[in-house]
């Protein structure tokens, strides 16, 4: 098992930069999932934590071992880490077998029992291993690359966007089975990706990176539920926000007087409200009423967007439901909101943002 640390990395390509002073560390044996869109960075980070690219600034060291830095430029191939590409990249005229046992020594056919003990830890077959990669589905492609990246023994592993090809059902297996491969494996591993719900459920801890610079970075939960400001609760899942006051530990807003989390001051403030706070029930029932004005149906949940709320907020209400007890258009429904809520102060009394965070923006892709 193998920490990183990046510490004040900048790069860039020419006059652009691309990363600026940038901080990360990844505990070992946990994985990390950098979140971001395009020209976030994030991929230009992992390229030089690979040894792809190498940084303008800062330093990067692997187990405690300085593989860039001042004065050091440690090669790919020498620096202990697994790489896991968005299509794979197995070698079509090798077996399974050939793949996967690729990075290890010469001749590869003796390392038969370790081919085998990795297909069986990333959930595949042994009757695998004499096939081409051809002859395996899109899913079982991405356990072969972890398996051959996972071969070596690597400190480190590297996965890049390895699920965004993938249709949903195979995404959501693919990404199970990496999970419960990296943790059997007891890997320390870093996830790029775009990819929010993927993001949350795959990573031990999210780091979103926006125009160079990391806003965010903690717990799935702690980032979901107290993100620092509204751009990020915008860009870490659906986030209603209203306007509002906060007085003594309550925020009046459109929806009602409401518990705020504690810490927030007195004073105009914008309201986050996460869909699946709001209930619904009869109208009339001593809740706000609402109109429901349209409702995407998924089978397990749904999302209801409603109109009509008294106090007129001034950007979209929508709650997330159980498919089975989705409304109607045009029904008539009563709501409430389980709290406490999230605010943001606005105006002069507004908090900074944290040192080296920027607007999430979309830039050119990197």
């Amino acid at each position: 098992m193998t920490e990183l640390k990046i510490r004040a990395v900048t790069a860039g390509y020419g006059r652009d930069t691309v990363l600026d002073s940038v901080d990360l560390t990844v505990t070992q044996g946990t994985t990390t999932a950098v979140l971001g869109g395009s020209g976030s960075g994030k991929t230009t980070l992992l390229r030089i934590i690979a040894g792809f690219h190498r940084p303008i600034g800062g330093e990067v060291s692997v187990g405690g071992r300085t593989v860039a830095g001042p004065g050091v430029w440690v090669p790919p191939e020498r620096r202990g880490i697994g790489y896991v590409r968005q299509d794979g990249g197995l070698f079509p005229h090798l077996s399974i077998a050939g793949n996967i046992a690729f990075g290890l020594p010469r001749p590869r056919h003796r390392h038969r029992a370790r081919v085998l003990e990795l297909l069986d830890l990333v959930g595949l077959p042994a009757l695998m291993a004499d096939r081409r990669p051809d002859q395996l589905s899109g899913g079982q492609q991405q356990r072969v690359a972890l398996a051959r990246a996972l071969a070596p023994r690597p400190g480190l592993i590297l996965l890049d966007e390895p699920f965004s090809a993938l249709d949903s059902g195979l995404r959501a297996a693919t990404r199970e089975a990496t999970a419960r491969a990296l943790r059997a494996a007891g890997a320390t591993a870093v996830l790029v990706t775009h990819d929010q719900g993927e993001a949350l459920s795959f990573a031990d801890e999210v780091a979103i990176l926006d125009a160079g610079r990391f806003r965010q970075v903690g717990h799935p939960t702690d980032i979901y539920r107290e993100p620092v400001d509204a751009e990020v609760a915008g860009f870490l899942g659906d986030a209603i926000l209203l306007d509002g006051t906060a007085i003594e530990g309550t925020v009046s807003c459109a929806l009602g007087t409401l518990p705020v989390q504690d810490g927030t001051p007195d004073g105009q403030v914008l309201v986050m409200v996460r869909p699946e706070q709001i209930a619904l029930t009869r109208a009339g029932s001593g809740h706000l009423d609402a109109t429901v004005r349209a409702v995407s149906y998924f089978g397990h949940d749904a999302v209801v967007e409603l109109d009509g709320i008294g106090g007129t907020p001034s950007r979209p209400v929508v709650a997330r439901v159980l498919g089975q007890h989705a409304p109607r258009t045009d029904e008539r429904v009563g709501l409430s909101v389980a709290g406490p809520v999230r605010a943001f102060p606005v105006g002069p009394s507004a908090a900074q943002p944290p040192t080296g965070t920027a607007p999430l923006t979309e830039t050119a892709p990197r």
